[in-house]
């Protein structure tokens, strides 16, 4: 059946609003609670954002990702970061091979960086030259070797855990890596009913399988359809004004910024507010955005961006307290019965 492009949009509309409850069925099967966390990485994964999580060891992170590459029938690989790990062990590397008719050219041999799902276990655990050998695949979807560029088979998505910073033998994620996370999303620790939950189905000889509800191809259409969810200008107005409100020293700046702040919010987090905004309008089940879209993601999109100063640790105001202030701060804008 061959579909127009107004077609294909709705009808990937209607697959999102049908397959809520279902990814969360299949999903369940081998992840107990975390339902928060869980919307958050499906976001990204509709908006076609990379996304860090955040959390201790044991906490099923790796399992997640896994569950969710298995749901939309997606090629994963796992690369587990280590201190020394090298570039090449992510993208790939030349080597020289012998032909048939005894010539010798060099030949890519292509990286684990090559799938749809990449998930970066550990990521700061390895020093920042080996975490810069993402930045290329993340921004451009590409690897260059030897002055040649190869294209990564879309969709692409680098989902990276990391061990809170102040565990022993962990690095910090430069910056300019860390703006190209999309979301910072924080797996905390289950309640005693749901750790039972989980003792009892590890170990337990039933072992549970996912089935595959989406494919490679339905994705693609997933992040076409988000890019044209309609948003109000002053939505997008004031996502921007809050990425410019944690700026310190700027014109206007608020006094707990200027105060608490070192460096502040970038472009890109006033872009993934909006694109994670819409798609999470369609995973709600509407064709538009409202506020409670973009105030409730804006914590897993500014907390890798905003960098607390020395005072603002020392008084114990963490990045979350700067986040709520923040919201608090810039004026709501009056969009009727949304």
């Amino acid at each position: 059946m061959t579909l127009n492009t107004y077609e294909e949009e709705q009808y990937a509309v209607q697959q999102i609003r049908d397959g809520r409850q279902k990814i969360y069925d299949q999903l369940s099967k081998m992840i107990v609670g975390q339902e928060v966390v869980i919307e958050q990485l499906l976001i990204s994964l509709f908006a076609g954002g990379n996304c860090l999580i955040t959390g201790a060891p044991g906490l099923a992170k790796t399992l997640l990702v896994r569950s969710i590459a298995e749901v939309f029938d997606l090629n994963f690989r796992r690369i587990q970061f280590t201190p020394d790990l090298m570039p090449a062990d992510i993208t790939g590397t030349e080597i020289l091979q012998e032909t048939d008719g005894g010539s010798r050219s060099m030949q890519f041999v292509k990286g684990p960086i090559f799938a749809n799902v990449v998930l970066a276990d550990e990521i700061n655990r390895t020093p920042p030259k080996t975490q810069a050998a993402l930045l290329e695949a993340m921004q451009e979807h590409q690897v260059t070797a030897a002055g040649v560029s190869y294209k990564l088979e879309e969709p692409f998505f680098v989902l990276a855990t990391q061990n809170p910073i102040e565990m022993e033998g962990t690095y910090p994620l430069p910056e300019a890596q860390l703006d190209r996370f999309m979301f910072n999303v924080k797996i905390d620790y289950l309640s005693q009913d749901e750790e039972v939950k989980v003792v009892q189905q590890t170990t337990s000889e039933f072992k549970q399988t996912i089935d595959k509800l989406f494919s490679a191809e339905d994705v693609r259409r997933f992040h076409g359809t988000v890019k044209n969810v309609p948003v109000a200008e002053d939505l997008v107005r004031f996502a921007v004004q809050i990425a410019d409100a944690s700026r310190p020293g700027r014109a206007g700046a608020p006094d707990f910024v200027n105060q608490y702040v070192n460096w502040g919010a970038g472009l890109r987090a006033a872009q993934n507010l909006i694109l994670g905004a819409k798609a999470r309008a369609l995973f709600c089940g509407r064709s538009h955005v409202n506020l409670d879209d973009v105030k409730s993601l804006a914590h897993p999109v500014l907390r890798h961006r905003i960098l607390p100063s020395y005072r603002a640790e020392a008084e114990g105001i963490t990045v979350e307290k700067i986040i709520d202030q923040l919201l608090a701060h810039v004026p709501v804008p009056q969009l009727g019965n949304q």
